[in-house]
């Protein structure tokens, strides 16, 4: 059994169903999306408040993996939470839509990847983007990806802004505007109230209309196949068989910071020494493939509180506060039940002379421990630290050269003393916001994990034994132009190769300073752009 296509993509995520969308807008162009997955539809999907049955466990959106046991953390085995279906993560994840400070990508630029730069960006930000909310030079109007403010209407939202306005932060109506700074409601990846995925926006609308588009669900790719040192298509397993499908032009990996190394690997391009240990034959040694694995650490600040209206948590009250919301919700799409956990976003500067803020938080209505997998029956909220700016470094590796193995992950977290410090003095500064805040202080009953905390040493101590990841993994195919990169940032083709690019976080060289998603997308329309191009230049 053996098909062929012009491009193939491996992957259904935002950098996947951006291509697969532009791409096939030529119908003289062939394209197929290969998605490990299924539809990424359903209730269980659209509902913003449900991710909390998709995103804490294995589920058939979820492939919920484990990293090995990280030293920063006391030797526990983080977590890592991945979307398995169209979409990708945006099927699971809380929503928000943010891009990162502009110096990061100016960063990016000034550090090996040239064209990357903010200025350089923006147009492909704005050109997948209809937003809602904000409508000025900084954002689009006219994209598929629909961003939006919240609709839940919820009564802590207020004394969570009092709060940070009593300890004179300053309000952020727009963190992907001039600055970043300040606190704010999240803007969020949804439509009417609902989930609104990267394949509500790029790939649901066209999947029935666009003859030249194949879409294979529940298909794993095994690996590349390789033709000397040209990608000329997959091999994958679908519905129990193992087959091939062949590319006329060009392979694009879109799995993901964990997964796309991986399938790399598999294929016989990464570390020479890795991956004969695995029997796998080397079609290219690129050491690098694999590694400068980053995340953004998070730590988690929790707090009970007894009034259950507008937290989540187990009583009665609680239970009947939930049930009228649900009704509410299916009737005006509002409420408790559109909620994307994490609704008041800050960003927060250490020192007055900082460049841009080192430190991300979430006001998150509900305790949370242990990414919501510990069940906690009380109601309370809790206050997430993340810092924007990791130094530690790990890698994605081969657990076998099985490919229904999952690999072995290694983000390395808080192995670099200077990203504990900087999560010890964001903790320090909002647990300060909230236990001097008049309202919020006074209402709440119990601080389960800092209430102890007065030195550093038990600031690190804490945090290393309830911190984790805030679900941001890249790097692991880092673009650049020089001969250490895995991916050529002119073109996003993989060095040394033929027929093959990246669209993914994996090319990230360095992790932007806010949640992931929104540059993902970008990256997806870069790739796209590059490719159009060179199909102009070649016809010229």
């Amino acid at each position: 059994m053996t098909e062929a296509h012009d491009y193939i993509i491996v992957g259904g995520g935002p950098g996947g169903s951006v291509v697969s969308n532009r791409l096939s807008k030529n119908p003289k162009t062939s394209v197929c999306l290969l998605e490990a997955g299924g539809p990424g539809k359903g209730l269980i999907v659209k509902v913003p408040l449900l991710l909390i049955l998709n995103a804490t466990g294995k589920t058939k959106h979820n492939w919920a993996f484990d990293t090995v046991p990280q030293k920063g953390l006391n030797g526990r085995v983080g977590y890592q939470p991945r979307g398995k279906g169209l979409g990708g993560s945006t099927a699971i994840n809380a929503l928000v839509y943010m891009r990162g400070h502009r110096k990061d990508y100016d960063e990016w630029a000034n550090n090996g990847c040239p064209g990357w730069g903010y200025e350089d960006v923006l147009p492909y930000f704005k050109k997948s983007e209809h937003n809602e909310v904000s409508n000025d030079e900084f954002h689009g109007q006219n994209g598929e990806m629909n961003v939006a403010a919240l609709r839940t209407d919820n009564p802590y939202l207020d004394i969570f802004k009092d709060a940070c306005l009593e300890s004179q932060i300053k309000e952020n109506h727009d963190f992907n505007g001039a600055h970043q700074e300040g606190f704010g409601l999240s803007q969020v990846m949804q439509k009417n109230g609902e989930r609104y995925s990267a394949a509500d926006a790029f790939i649901h609308p066209i999947a029935d209309t666009r003859d030249n588009l194949t879409i294979h669900l529940n298909t794993k790719v095994m690996r590349v196949i390789f033709k000397d040192k040209k990608a000329i298509g997959v091999e994958v397993s679908q519905n129990g068989q193992h087959r091939y499908i062949y590319a006329n032009k060009e392979v694009i990996l879109a799995a993901g910071a964990l997964q796309t190394p991986q399938i790399l690997q598999l294929s016989g391009v990464g570390n020479a020494v890795d991956l004969s240990r695995h029997g796998i034959d080397i079609v290219h040694d690129l050491s690098n493939v694999g590694e400068n694995c980053h995340d953004h650490p998070d730590f988690i600040m929790a707090y009970h509180l007894p009034d259950p209206e507008g937290l989540l948590g187990v009583s009665p009250k609680g239970l009947w506060y939930l049930f009228k919301n649900m009704l509410r919700y299916r009737k005006e799409r509002r409420g408790m039940f559109a909620t994307n956990f994490a609704e008041i976003n800050g960003f927060l500067r250490l020192k007055h002379d900082s460049p841009r803020p080192e430190v991300q938080y979430h006001f998150v209505i509900a305790p949370v421990v242990n990414h919501g997998r510990t069940f906690v029956r009380q109601h309370g909220f809790s206050c997430h630290i993340l810092c924007l700016r990791p130094k530690s470094r790990g890698s994605v590796k081969l657990r076998s050269s099985n490919f229904e193995d999952a690999p072995l992950i290694d983000p390395a977290i808080l192995s670099h003393p200077d990203d504990m410090a900087c999560i010890i003095a964001g903790a320090k500064k909002m647990r300060d916001v909230i236990t001097s805040s008049t309202t919020l202080s006074s209402l709440i009953t119990k601080d389960m994990f800092t209430e102890n905390c007065q030195t550093d040493r038990e600031w690190e101590a804490v945090i290393r034994k309830h911190a984790d990841t805030n679900y941001h993994p890249v790097g692991t195919c880092r673009m650049g132009i020089d001969n250490d990169a895995v991916v050529d940032a002119r073109t996003l083709k993989v060095n040394g190769l033929e027929g093959l690019r990246i669209s993914d976080a994996s090319v990230f060289p360095t992790i932007p300073g806010g949640n992931t998603t929104a540059p993902t997308l970008m990256v997806g329309e870069r790739c796209a752009d590059f490719i159009l191009s060179e199909q102009q230049t070649s016809i010229a």
